[in-house]
């Protein structure tokens, strides 16, 4: 799922090649991105178009060579001079009489042509990474022409060598391309889209870039514009000295990124979007409003409160852990940045959720979009979720430096603890870290690959902790030590229980339920309808929209198990993003769709049927409710950490979605409703504890 889609999409045609353009935003002022070489498309500024989109109109184009554009054949259509031509073309089909031209690598170079000979066209420029035609460079005529019997390392940009060896190096490329440690991420990517091209397109453009097209070092000292160069120290592909050179010539600044590679946009999305927006702004004149703040000895403690929306488990133990917050520090504010389902639920709590929440990027319904029939890859998943959580970053980062808080509670934000430890410099105010599991474990499907990513994604973590151990002020497991899982985070790295417990403190489980509200078992069936000699099974789903397929199975097996229990009455419970009608109808069976009392009717009912989230698990585990959970396929936190805490507890059984037919499934609820209940009891003053833990921070 993309973070924002375009609001208008066209295509201009020029000397018979189709060049496709996107839309984005309607800004007083204009950005033109550029697009690089041919290897990649417009999808390079995938981390920058939603950010910049809500204050400037941006535009980006494919390049021809690439995505849905036209690959003509020959040199001649790669001129630096006709993608150039491009530019204006695009600009002239979408009314666009000037803008603030941003271009990277080969794009950087053509971003400069047009400001140099057109530059009523052009605001202002930013040169990332210029790849220019004199100077300092990767791959000559010569080497790139000439038929050689070894390619390794550079000499794998050779003409002859991509005729067989296509993949390979593009691979290479891209490895290089981002030198930085943990760059597995931006290395697909860039993989996947240099496989919508061709080694024949990208030959063109390369032998297209060895044509003389007057743009040498004299055409940059006629640039008047305001130019800015931007660099990365460690960039393997256009050398430092070269970015030095363009700012020279220019009589430019040259902003230096250091530890960088060549694509900084991809890389360090959080630091370029910054720098471009400020550079825009101070080229367009537009100046963003100052920060108001209240200081005083009398001001109030304020807290921005982020509440995961991947689970409606995570709003109840916040608000749980809130609400203490409020009774150990009276008069304290408390702002909710978070998204829907959770919005409704806080609203409908009498809480104040901040405006900025209807600008985050919908996470749900990205994962939704990841799952398939009780098949969530939620690691890949989370993977591919970058764009959107750079883009819930850049609104989280707004909106802490538009109001003064004194504490940010993050509850498994994970933009905001990835972000702030990747840029310290960034941080506003006391930061509490919650999470219910640490570490990334591999599914077995994903074999030696995913084992490796997950250690990769760990080991970042991990070195993000070392680095900047003061970016949380405070981690908080939602559990005990015991909770956590055994095992290493992979080959070489720490035992994750020992390293847990020394960089988190510990509150217990917080289920976000009164005790009270479900003890009295007997009043609880009374007023939800459900007589005493009957069993009553109730079959949900938590907040999300993915378990629809178990729903379905489930009401194909009631039937079966009313064959052998007449009297057993099913409560199908959809949740917030589940259409009940969607769902088919069975005799016995009864249909809602959200409810919110969903904790109190599963603490009335004789067995439960759910997913495999901690939430809802737990709450049944509190409750002393017999339960079936069906873990969701390739859920690394549902088969590993939620198993593992369930087996501590003693509660629950647990079954496979894929194995299990319907007749497993009702001859399963028969032996549990007889199944007595020896569960270990769960902490009931983890919302306390945690509060505590919080206040100490204020």
């Amino acid at each position: 799922m993309r973070a924002r889609e375009p609001d208008r999409s066209g295509n201009i045609e020029r000397d018979g090649v189709r060049i496709h353009y996107d839309v984005y935003g309607d800004g007083p002022s204009t950005l033109l991105l550029m697009p690089s070489w041919s290897i990649v498309h417009s999808r390079l500024w995938k981390a920058q178009i939603p950010y910049l989109a809500r204050y400037y109109r941006v535009i980006t184009f494919d390049g021809r060579g690439n995505g849905l554009s036209d690959r003509p054949s020959g040199a001649e259509a790669y001129r630096a001079s006709e993608f150039m031509a491009d530019a204006l073309a695009v600009m002239d089909a979408t009314g666009t009489e000037r803008a603030v031209v941003v271009g990277l690598s080969q794009g950087g170079h053509w971003a400069a042509m047009l400001t140099a000979r057109h530059p009523e066209r052009v605001v202002s420029a930013m040169l990332v990474a210029p790849s220019t035609p004199f100077g300092l460079r990767r791959g000559t005529e010569q080497s790139f022409l000439e038929q050689k019997n070894v390619h390794e390392g550079w000499a794998k940009y050779n003409r002859y060598y991509w005729q067989d060896n296509y993949l390979d190096f593009v691979e290479f490329f891209f490895r290089e391309a981002f030198c930085e440690p943990h760059s597995t991420k931006q290395i697909e990517d860039g993989v996947a889209w240099a496989c919508e091209t061709d080694a024949n397109t990208l030959t063109d453009t390369v032998l297209g870039r060895f044509l003389k097209d007057d743009d040498g070092e004299d055409l940059y000292r006629t640039i008047r514009r305001p130019v800015v160069v931007v660099q990365g120290d460690q960039d393997v592909i256009v050398p430092f000295a070269k970015g030095k050179q363009v700012a020279e010539l220019i009589g430019a600044p040259l902003v230096a990124l250091e530890g960088s590679g060549h694509i900084p946009i991809a890389r360090v999305p959080v630091l370029m979007n910054r720098l471009i927006r400020d550079f825009a702004d101070r080229s367009t004149g537009r100046i963003a409003a100052p920060a108001v703040l209240r200081r005083g000895t009398g001001r109030r403690n304020r807290v921005l409160y982020l509440s995961s929306p991947i689970g409606l488990g995570h709003a109840r133990r916040d608000l749980a852990i809130a609400r203490r917050l409020r009774e150990l520090r009276p008069g304290l504010e408390i702002d909710w940045l978070t998204q829907h389902p959770v919005t409704a639920l806080l609203e409908k709590a009498g809480e104040t959720v901040h405006p900025a929440s209807r600008l985050l990027v919908n996470e749900s319904q990205h994962i939704e979009s990841e799952a398939g029939e009780h098949d969530l890859h939620v690691f890949q998943a989370l993977r591919r979720m970058d764009e959107i959580l750079v883009t819930n970053f850049m609104t989280f980062q707004d909106t802490v430096e538009d109001k003064q808080y004194d504490l940010v509670i993050a509850d498994e934000s994970w933009d905001v603890d990835h972000f702030w430890h990747e840029h310290p410099e960034l941080k506003r105010g006391t930061l509490a870290w919650f999470t219910d599991f640490v570490g990334y474990m591999p599914m077995p499907e994903g074999g030696d690959h995913e084992a490796y990513l997950t250690a990769d994604y760990n080991a970042e973590m991990i070195e993000h902790i070392e680095r900047f151990p003061r970016v949380r002020d405070k981690a908080i497991f939602i559990g005990s030590p015991e909770d956590i899982v055994d095992g290493t985070f992979g080959p070489g790295l720490p035992e994750i229980r020992s390293w847990t417990a020394k960089h988190f403190d510990f509150s217990g489980y917080v289920t976000g339920i009164d005790p009270h509200e479900i003890a009295d078992r007997a009043e609880l069936r009374h007023r939800f309808g459900y007589r005493e000699d009957e069993k009553i099974c109730i079959v949900t789903v938590g907040g999300s929209g993915v378990g629809a397929a178990l729903l379905r199975r489930i009401i194909d097996a009631s039937a079966l198990v009313r064959r052998r229990l007449p009297a057993l009455r099913f409560v199908v419970v959809a949740g917030p993003r589940i259409d009940p009608a969607s769902l088919p109808r069975a005799p016995g069976v009864e249909m809602h769709g959200y409810v919110g009392d969903l904790h109190q009717r599963l603490a009335a009912c004789d067995l439960a049927l759910v997913q495999g989230g901690l939430t809802t698990c737990m709450e049944l585990t509190a409750a002393r409710v017999r339960f079936i959970y069906f873990p969701l396929h390739n859920h690394f936190e549902q088969n590993v950490h939620v198993r593992h805490r369930l087996a501590r507890y003693g509660a629950g059984r647990c079954m496979d979605y894929q194995t299990s037919s319907p007749d497993e499934i009702a001859a399963a609820v028969v032996e549990e409703l007889d199944r007595p209940v020896l569960y270990r009891g769960v902490e009931s003053d983890g919302d306390l504890r945690a509060a505590r833990i919080l206040a100490d921070l204020l």
